[in-house]
């Protein structure tokens, strides 16, 4: 065999053994690879418990929401039907039909009392107590005076109203009148003005030595007396409401302009003259006419 012949087949010989050990080593690295394809169809993916967990947490809140719906559409309907029902009603039949059944069922008992030889009043008494029918005489006295003092009567009386009026909605502080009525008693005895004397039946009583601790027409202890904030805002709010009934009758009488002469007192007497007018000033339109001329005979 000629030279370059044999270095040719040993060229051959060694790719061929390089190449057999690549061969060799790709085999071996795909061997597992099919190993473990096996290991992965025999054992499937499952899903975790937590994700159990929070899909399930989400269908109790999609059925909490559901429940929560259909209570607020009933609730809706039942109050929408309540509304039709009221507008439809007329409140002032109902209050009319109620009264007019508390009259009946009171006649009717009092025809059954009379009819059995009872007395219906006495009867009827039992069913309060003295003190209860004290305070309703008292009530009814009240209203009816009240009525009875609603004209004008002199800027006296109308002040006098203005002076109740404020005194009844007055809250009166009775806590802190004692404790500041403790306090200026404790420093008067302190300073020797004021002594406490204890009688024989065990009471305390407060004897004025030098006759300052009691007000007296001479005093001026009042000045040093600083009220709190609320006593100044209830002030203020009673100066305020004044104000606004003062400028609310200014204005009333601004929009109310007689063009003729002023024949009238006061509003109710007015109201009287127009009356007289509607119904007699075509009957006595010539008389008047001849006063004013001053032609009457």
């Amino acid at each position: 065999m000629p030279p370059s012949k044999k270095r040719k087949t040993r060229a051959s010989a060694s790719t061929e053994e390089v190449e057999e050990p690549l061969m060799k080593a790709s085999t071996k690295e795909e061997e597992p690879a099919a190993d473990d394809t096996p290991t992965q169809e025999q054992a499937p993916a499952e899903p975790s418990s937590s994700a159990l967990a929070k899909a399930q947490e989400r269908q109790d809140r999609f059925k909490a929401l559901q429940a929560r719906a259909k209570s607020s559409a009933q609730k809706n309907m039942k109050e929408a039907a309540l509304e039709s029902q009221r507008l439809a009603t007329d409140p002032n039949l109902l209050t009319t039909l109620n009264r007019k059944h508390a009259t009946a069922s009171q006649k009717l008992l009092k025809a059954d009392i009379e009819a059995a030889g009872g007395d219906f009043e006495r009867k009827r008494a039992w069913d309060w107590t003295i003190e209860e029918s004290e305070r309703w005489d008292k009530r009814l006295k009240k209203k009816e005076s009240h009525r009875d003092d609603q004209a004008f009567q002199d800027y006296r009386q109308d002040s006098r109203k203005v002076y109740k009026r404020q005194i009844g909605n007055m809250n009166l502080d009775t806590s802190n009148y004692e404790k500041e009525k403790m306090a200026a008693i404790e420093r008067a005895a302190a300073s020797g003005g004021l002594e406490i004397v204890e009688t024989d039946d065990g009471e305390l009583v407060a004897v004025d030595k030098d006759g300052s601790f009691y007000s007296t027409a001479d005093s001026t202890g009042f000045v040093e007396n600083k009220p709190d904030k609320a006593a100044v805002d209830r002030l203020v709010a009673d100066l305020q409401q004044a104000e606004d009934a003062r400028l609310k009758k200014r204005k009333e009488r601004g929009q109310d302009k007689e063009e003729g002469d002023i024949t009238y007192i006061n509003e109710k007497n007015k109201n009287f003259n127009n009356k007289l007018s509607r119904f007699y000033n075509k009957y006595t339109a010539e008389i008047r006419d001849s006063f004013e001329r001053g032609t009457m005979i």
